[in-house]
């Protein structure tokens, strides 16, 4: 019922209000059995998702559901049964109940164990060795999993979901995460499971059978030390990248869910707004820290100007050049800027409509008000940067050795290798034009740019030595 979504009411259905008869979808949900998987029906809502599914497939594109299996909201089923009926609910064991109302007395003296202490997301319960679910929660999600990759339940999941996106998977007991991503494989061998980890996950990832994690730690929060904040040296973030990523095996790292921002943070645009080079003792660079007016006062809520754009292309062709797998939280190819949750969550926008000026202040003070629309020039940077990539193996599977990185100078030039195809990435991070010599290994090989983050004044030679390249200010380049 909130505004994230996370409080939910089942995890076999689809939000009745998403679908075309929120009343007629409440009243088939309310004539279930929701512990008999035989009895669920598919609602309107339900239908229309699936109608999406197969739009989406039609369209070469994959669909990953959120999934969230360590509590729910108080008006999911087993919570809203076990609240009324308490010792006799078939759903005693579910949760983690830390008291019982005694009938004896006027007051409800019902209590539970909620998410981080918030008590309107219910915990859902560990079996008494603590190595699993509950075997209530656990059988009711593993048949609401099958429900969603193979909706026909044929054997076939072509109809179904591709994958699964765990909530807070450290929260889960890994008994479970191995049993559970077994079944996934037995639905579908193809299926991306991609575990929430805000810390080195590989042990995690390994134990419990994962995909891939949302890569905070070796991707996010080392990109907002170097190229967000500036307060890394680039020497300093190779070493970075290339310990966190030797972490992973290679089948492993080139998967990782490469991500800059998301529903969890404030957005990109606007952690280049706010970069703090003060934050570089800091493990996580103040990654996700006081990002909001409601934590800091000074947190700034204006549109990015024109050089934090140019940062902004910089920080993407990485992501676009770097091992793992780039993910583009929605909006920010349009230009969209915002704070943390909620406003990381406004609505879209999109280029066929017109919005109001940008001009509330959350603490009542005079803003400038910030035109809003759709950015149709980073929007096509967005899609050359991601085109680069997909014309290119050598940036989706090749190897990784970073070339030079200059600490004076603020720049990073690194290659990305496979088979007979080399290609070379230079990022210059200063404010200042940076001239660059790049000794490369002898073969002869004649380098051209193919892509850059800005129409600057770049400049490029080569001796049988080395590059030699003029890059303007905030500016990357791509060679091949």
């Amino acid at each position: 019922r909130s505004l994230h979504k996370y409080d939910g009411s089942s995890f076999h259905h689809i939000d009745p209000y998403f679908g075309p008869d929120p009343a007629g979808d409440l009243a088939l949900i309310a004539a279930e059995d929701p512990l008999d998987p035989s009895q669920w029906r598919w609602t309107a809502a339900d239908r229309l998702f699936l109608e999406l599914l197969d739009a989406a497939h039609a369209r070469g594109l994959r669909v990953v559901i959120d999934g969230v299996f360590n509590h729910t909201g108080l008006t999911f089923f087993a919570f809203e049964d076990l609240r009324q009926n308490q010792q006799a609910s078939p759903f005693k064991d579910w949760y983690v109940v830390e008291r019982w109302d005694d009938p004896a007395t006027p007051e409800d003296e019902f209590d539970h164990e909620g998410w981080w202490g918030y008590k309107p997301l219910p915990v859902f319960a560990d079996n008494a060795d603590g190595t699993d679910l509950q075997d209530g929660p656990r059988q009711y999600v593993f048949a609401a999993t099958a429900r969603w990759m193979d909706p026909d339940a044929d054997g076939d999941p072509s109809d179904g979901i591709d994958g699964w996106r765990l909530d807070v998977a450290n929260e889960v007991p890994l008994g479970f995460w191995t049993a559970w991503n077994a079944h996934v494989r037995r639905l579908n061998p193809a299926a991306y499971t991609v575990a929430e980890i805000w810390q080195d996950a590989a042990a995690f990832l390994a134990e419990g059978g994962f995909s891939a994690t949302m890569n905070y730690y070796g991707f996010a929060f080392p990109v907002k030390g170097f190229l967000i904040d500036e307060a890394m040296p680039p020497s300093v973030f190779a070493e970075m990248l290339d310990a966190r990523r030797a972490a992973y095996p290679d089948s492993l790292a080139y998967r990782l869910q490469n991500l800059i921002d998301s529903h969890d943070t404030d957005r990109l645009a606007s952690m280049i707004v706010n970069r703090d080079p003060g934050d570089a003792a800091q493990e996580q660079f103040g990654y996700d820290r006081s990002v909001s007016p409601r934590d800091n006062p000074a947190y700034a809520l204006r549109a990015p100007d024109e050089g934090e754009r140019r940062i902004q292309r910089l920080v993407t062709l990485f992501q676009m050049t770097y091992v793992g797998a780039p993910m583009i939280y929605y909006g920010d190819e349009a230009g969209m800027w915002g704070a943390d949750d909620p406003d990381d969550r406004m609505p879209m926008v999109w280029d066929d409509l017109v919005y109001e000026a940008q001009a509330a202040d959350p603490l009542g003070r005079h803003r400038p008000p910030a035109p809003v629309a759709f950015d149709r020039q980073l929007f096509e940077f967005y899609k050359s940067a991601i085109a680069l990539r997909r014309a290119h193996p050598a940036l989706r599977r090749g190897a990784f050795a970073v070339l030079a990185a200059d600490d004076e100078r603020r720049t990073l030039v690194f290659e990305r290798t496979l088979g007979g195809e080399t290609l070379v990435v230079a990022l210059n991070r200063s404010d200042e034009a940076q001239r660059l010599r790049v000794p490369l290994p002898a073969g002869g090989a004649t380098f051209e740019v193919i892509f850059s983050t800005t129409d600057g004044d770049h400049r490029t030679q080569q001796d049988a030595e080395a590059l030699l390249l003029d890059l303007p200010p905030l500016t990357g380049l791509v060679l091949r």
